[in-house]
């Protein structure tokens, strides 16, 4: 594990941690909410025996990574990734993200460019607009969004149990695809995460990407499962598909939001298919 420092609060340092292992194309992978960069072991696994070299790294707040009181906003957190791909200096670079992962690299490029990057994969990706305005109706209501942030300030624990039961869909897979372990594992770490990151990144969430959009100029796969109830295909990736230039887009048959835990044969195929064998 290092750490690559990204900014400053007070007296301490704002550091990222982040694992770097194989040879080979690089392959970044961003995790979503709740979690570290611990939980894309099974694709982690998949891409270094295919000879990937693989970067993980925990988003600030999250993980091993610094907790400052700010910068849970998708500018900020497109700047860390940048801070990172800079710092080791990556070429030729895939980056994959998953659910609010999605967001950092779609902002990524707009501000940044393609210039380090070869690909981007976006699993159970966040865009294009959560939120219901006049121009975006088939959106959501802030006030859902506001809720879940009052809950998570008044009793954490229990919000992000609720919060990874869905994320799962322990009701249909606990026992099969997710074991008890493995949804203890996640609630361990996402309760170990920063109360101000969990708190203020469900905020982040309600970011427009509809202007980064056009900028994505890589070869762009977006994943989810057909039974995503935190971002269902309808309100995601199918709105997608007419924003981001010669998509692929692939739907796990019974997928969760947290496909790439519960179906990670599919979910590894269609990356290595993509990234090239």
């Amino acid at each position: 594990m290092a750490y690559v420092k990204v900014g400053q609060e007070n007296s301490a340092a704002i550091e990222v941690s982040y694992e770097d292992h194989g040879t080979g194309r690089p392959v970044v992978m961003i995790h979503g909410y709740p979690l570290d960069g611990r939980s894309w072991e099974k694709q982690e696994l998949a891409l270094l025996d295919a000879g990937c070299r693989v970067i993980t790294y925990d988003r600030r707040g999250f993980g091993a990574s610094g907790r400052p009181a700010t910068g849970y906003d998708y500018d900020t957190l497109a700047a860390d990734l940048d801070r990172l791909l800079t710092v080791l200096d990556l070429r030729n670079a895939a980056l994959v993200g998953f659910s609010m992962g999605t967001g950092e690299i779609v902002r990524y490029l707009a501000r940044y460019g393609s210039a380090r990057i070869s690909r981007a994969v976006l699993f159970a990706p966040l865009g294009p607009y959560l939120r219901k305005t006049p121009d975006n109706p088939d959106g959501m209501d802030a006030s859902v969004f506001e809720e879940m942030a009052r809950a998570c300030a008044a009793d954490r624990p229990a919000f992000l149990k609720d919060f990874l039961d869905v994320l799962y869909d322990v009701d249909v897979h606990r026992g099969t695809r997710v074991s008890d372990q493995a949804w203890q594992a996640s609630w361990n770490t996402a309760v170990t995460a920063s109360a101000r990151a969990a708190r203020d990144c469900i905020g982040a969430w309600l970011t427009d990407f509809r202007p980064d959009l056009p900028a994505v100029d890589v070869p762009t796969l977006v994943v989810q499962g057909s039974e995503d109830r935190v971002l269902p295909p309808e309100a995601s990736g199918d709105r997608l598909a007419g924003l981001i230039t010669g998509m692929k887009h692939v739907v796990v048959a019974g997928g969760p939001h947290a496909v790439c835990w519960t179906h990670p044969a599919e979910c590894n195929a269609a990356l290595l298919d993509f990234l090239g064998r």
